[in-house]
């Protein structure tokens, strides 16, 4: 059968979905308000179900593929949750000193898709470590309501905090070029541009569809930014007008791309939201980006 994608669905049971994975509306809530959207006779439960990722088949590099090695990492936090534990992806036969690049996750924790976008990266041949927000709950609890249900009981200022220590202590590693990279995507675009704001030495961060930091905030922006914006995303995007001037005014080396017609979350290719050419040309220019503002001249 066809992979199904967001032409297949109703606009409005996209909309819907969206609330549900932000956490603006319930499950029942949800499940209630999109009968009248289902097409081709699905109920609201098959909808919900038919939205949903499904990792064993978007994943594009297995998590023993010789070319790389992987292990998980913990690292102190003490202004955090005392400790901050992660998904550390780098190349087997690294040759030289690599950049590092600290891959953050959606409102879910450390998935499947993050890590695999971690062995992504190494492959790209860069040194890629992606915690797990989650962990101070147990960590990702392998399903994404649950996840997402745990989410919402996180401690706001000490979860960044867990970020700026995992960033930290990645610029220490032995292999490591001491230049850092960060990406992230919705929940970790908003915190790779909170984490541009309080830490002068990130060379480069590539927030998706993330939100956008307070304007008066962005001249404290020391690096380069690439801002990746999906074109069907009013609840991200209307931060963008005030975002755009701050950084104007502050003088900030940036770059901002919106992808017209495409989905919140495009870039992620486990559920129908993903956009294969948009996600190939976002991530070919991330790759780019990182290359060109990581890498010892």
């Amino acid at each position: 059968m066809a992979r199904q994608t967001a032409n297949d669905f109703h606009p409005e049971a996209l909309k819907k979905f969206d609330e549900y994975v932000h956490g603006d509306i319930s499950r029942r809530e949800f499940l209630s308000s999109v009968p009248k959207y289902a097409l081709l006779g699905l109920t609201a439960e098959a909808l919900l179900d038919a939205l949903n990722p499904r990792f064993a088949l978007a994943q594009q590099v297995a998590g023993n593929d010789p070319r790389i090695k992987t292990s998980y990492l913990e690292y102190p936090s003490p202004q955090g949750n005392g400790k901050v534990r992660g998904y550390l992806a780098q190349p087997a036969n690294a040759k030289g000193k690599l950049p590092v690049v600290l891959v953050i996750h959606e409102n879910r924790g450390l998935n499947p898709h993050i890590e695999d976008i971690a062995r992504r990266l190494a492959l790209e041949n860069f040194i890629a470590f992606a915690p797990d927000a989650l962990f101070t709950l147990g960590g990702y609890p392998g399903d994404e309501d649950k996840a997402r249900e745990l989410f919402q009981k996180l401690d706001k200022a000490k979860t960044q905090n867990d970020f700026l220590a995992a960033a930290q202590a990645l610029k220490k590693l032995p292999g490591g070029n001491g230049k850092l990279g960060a990406v992230g995507f919705c929940y970790g675009g908003g915190i790779v541009n909170f984490l541009a704001t309080h830490l002068p030495d990130l060379a480069a961060g590539v927030p998706f569809y993330g939100a956008q930091p307070p304007a008066e905030d962005v001249a404290k922006i020391k690096g380069a930014l690439l801002i990746h914006y999906a074109g069907v995303d009013d609840r991200i995007n209307a931060g963008w007008p005030a975002f755009e001037a701050a950084l104007q005014k502050a003088g900030t080396n940036y770059e901002a791309h919106t992808y017209a017609g495409v989905q919140h979350g495009f870039n992620n290719d486990t559920p129908p939201r993903y956009d294969a050419g948009t996600a190939k040309l976002a991530w070919d220019r991330t790759v780019a980006f990182f290359n060109a503002y990581l890498r010892d001249s």
